[in-house]
């Protein structure tokens, strides 16, 4: 990385933090529109428990209990149902938590609940090593098109300082279990993640190759991201950064993966396919059900409550009641769409300004052109094209974007 790209990364990530910061200004609650015209857009639901607490995850997780479980799930279901007697309908789903298979009675009711509600094309669930057993995963054929894994280490130190030795097994244990279970789902991914803090070049090599010797279809790479609600526990697990090394291990990742397709600026696979971790950088609206969902649509971020009980009580009350929301201009969601766009590795302006009735070029400027000078893009034919540099400017932008998230987090759980 040159010095031009050093500052014109440092400069981009200021400017994003202050962007996001100053539009996380919420506004009361507000009930779900009504669908207005019945188009398919996606479906996320959150499954909000843990047997175990990474010090690096800052999602919104309880400590799993199989009653209050079983009852978050009955609430689910009736919130789904309000979605249909809005108008909503979706084709694509994906279930995150948390543990999304950490009762698989429930999730499987749930599921085919979504299935006979929606016209439900592909399904995309997030597991833990624990609940990735070949007879468990034979009850989800038909239901479950993708499933990933965590696994972020195959290092036996670093699952030990992150408490998940123990709780998943070493590294030849997990291994196993990652056989086993790949190839019963249509598509099976594995989650790693990179630059903690202590990991060496060896260390990173060895986990893509345990990784890719297991051949997954997918395997997803994410850097370490560290947030207000994670950093002083992450470098009380891991230690301390003596430098950062993340540029140099994405260059070494981008190399190990060159025989694979890269689906966005982390994301690798055997077929480049856009079902993949990163939804919003496919599905640019959607919506969230349960506790501490997400909802984008009609230009406002929707914010599902947080407490269980308040979460309850507002989907038992019928009103479908937002716990908060975000107005964006239309100006502000040109940008998120292209950051989104951008993350994926190239983008056809001719169909950008379509789709979102802008002109793209005079939208951003001289921010393109900027991105052309520092060596991010190349515009050939109206096709915008990230080179590498530009894959790792979108990788880090992306990690930012997430991290200023976990604000909106931090908030609604403040009295948690």
């Amino acid at each position: 990385m040159n010095f031009l790209q050093n500052q014109a990364l440092k400069y981009t990530c200021n400017f994003l933090n202050k962007e996001l910061k100053s539009k996380f200004n919420f506004k009361n609650e507000v009930n779900l529109e009504k669908s207005k015209d019945g188009k398919k857009v996606m479906l996320y639901i959150h499954v909000p428990f843990c047997h175990t607490f990474c010090p690096y995850c800052s999602f919104h997780k309880f400590a799993y209990d199989e009653e209050l479980c079983k009852e978050y799930f009955k609430t689910l279901r009736i919130e789904l149902q309000q979605f249909k007697d809005l108008g909503y309908d979706f084709n694509t789903l994906y279930v995150g938590g948390g543990t999304t298979l950490i009762n698989e009675a429930e999730l499987i009711k749930t599921l085919s609940l979504c299935k006979d509600l929606f016209s439900i094309e592909e399904i995309s669930c997030e597991s833990d090593p624990n609940h990735i057993k070949p007879e468990a995963l034979k009850d989800f054929k038909g239901l479950i098109d993708r499933l990933s894994c965590g696994v972020q280490s195959f290092d036996d130190e670093i699952l030990r300082k992150v408490n998940r030795l123990e709780k998943f097994g070493n590294q030849k244990e997990l291994v196993k279990k990652l056989e086993s279970a790949n190839g019963i789902l249509p598509t099976f991914s594995i989650d790693l993640i990179f630059n903690f803090p202590s990991q060496t070049k060896q260390m990173l090599i060895k986990d893509i190759e345990l990784a890719k010797n297991i051949a997954p279809s997918q395997i997803t790479l994410y850097p370490l991201m560290k947030s207000n609600l994670t950093k002083e526990i992450i470098a009380a697990k891991l230690g301390i950064d003596k430098q950062d090394n993340e540029y140099e291990f994405y260059k070494i990742i981008c190399e190990y993966f060159s025989d694979y397709e890269q689906n966005n600026s982390w994301s690798f696979s055997k077929d480049r396919t856009s079902f993949n971790d990163e939804y919003v950088s496919t599905h640019h609206e959607y919506i969230g059900a349960g506790s501490g969902a997400f909802s984008f649509t009609n230009n406002k971020l929707l914010v599902n409550a947080f407490k269980l009980d308040d979460y309850k009580a507002k989907v038992l009350a019928g009103k479908n009641q937002k716990l908060a929301h975000i107005d964006f201009s239309p100006e502000d969601r040109i940008n998120y769409i292209f950051l989104t766009e951008f993350f994926k590795d190239n983008l056809n302006i001719n169909n950008f300004n379509s789709n979102y009735n802008c002109d793209l070029e005079k939208h951003l400027g001289l921010k393109l052109k900027a991105m052309q000078t520092i060596g991010a893009i190349n515009i050939n034919n109206g096709i915008i094209n990230n080179t590498f540099f530009g894959k790792y400017l979108a990788l880090t932008l992306m990690k930012e974007f997430y991290i200023n998230m976990d604000l909106v987090r931090a908030y609604f759980r403040k009295d948690l």
